[in-house]
């Protein structure tokens, strides 16, 4: 298991605007989209890919092209959605595939309501899109819902992460066989007493969509 936590100036620099309350919802969603790319960058430095010669107008060169199977990318619903976009434009032969789980208030425990996966993961590279890794109880359980359905090598590209979901991820699979990393903008201090990170930046649901 690998935990990068992004330093870079851009995004912290968009990451701070983001943050702030009074941020409407087209700024957040474009914000979102540059954030989630530049994290991206960072999350395929290990992606697939094989050597192939091309033609130039002047000479054969040396090369890579992705390999096969596509990769996948996973949006969990409803807040990994406005992460999309930014995935999609490094990598568009993507497969995409969605999740659905929402995280019972009381309990903290997520639980699945919808899924649009290939039956069948193995070989394929995968990429978990969550903007919050609070209490890590929805990565958790995308994580292992994935690994039943043979995925081996996951990432989970996260804006921000609290210390208390890190050391979830860690307690689940520290010692796992399955190749993991997550790759994250910040770490932030701590959790609320609801769950919520703080400083964080809000339900990124809500500030995605306009809705409350």
């Amino acid at each position: 298991m690998k935990i990068h936590i992004v330093s870079h100036p851009l995004i912290a620099h968009k990451l701070t605007l983001l943050r702030d309350e009074n941020t409407p919802s087209p700024t957040f969603r474009s914000l979102t989209e540059e954030i989630v790319s530049l994290l991206a960058y960072e999350a395929m430095r290990d992606i697939k890919t094989q050597d192939v010669k091309v033609k130039t107008p002047v000479a054969m060169a040396e090369g890579a092209q992705l390999t096969k199977p596509s990769p996948v990318v996973v949006p969990i619903l409803r807040a990994g959605l406005g992460m999309l976009e930014g995935m999609s434009r490094l990598i568009p032969t993507a497969e995409i595939g969605f999740l659905g789980m929402v995280r019972d208030e009381k309990t903290l425990k997520a639980s699945t309501y919808a899924n649009r996966l290939p039956d069948d993961l193995t070989n394929r590279q995968c990429y978990i899109l969550d903007p919050m890794l609070a209490t890590g109880g929805t990565l958790v359980s995308a994580i292992q819902f994935l690994a039943q359905k043979g995925a081996t090598n996951i990432t989970a590209i996260c804006i921000l992460a609290a210390p208390e979901g890190i050391a979830a991820l860690e307690k689940n699979f520290a010692t796992s066989k399955l190749s993991f990393k997550l790759v994250a903008g910040a770490l932030d201090e701590r959790l609320n007493e609801k769950g919520y990170i703080i400083p964080g930046l809000g339900d990124a649901g809500d500030r995605l969509y306009g809705v409350g």
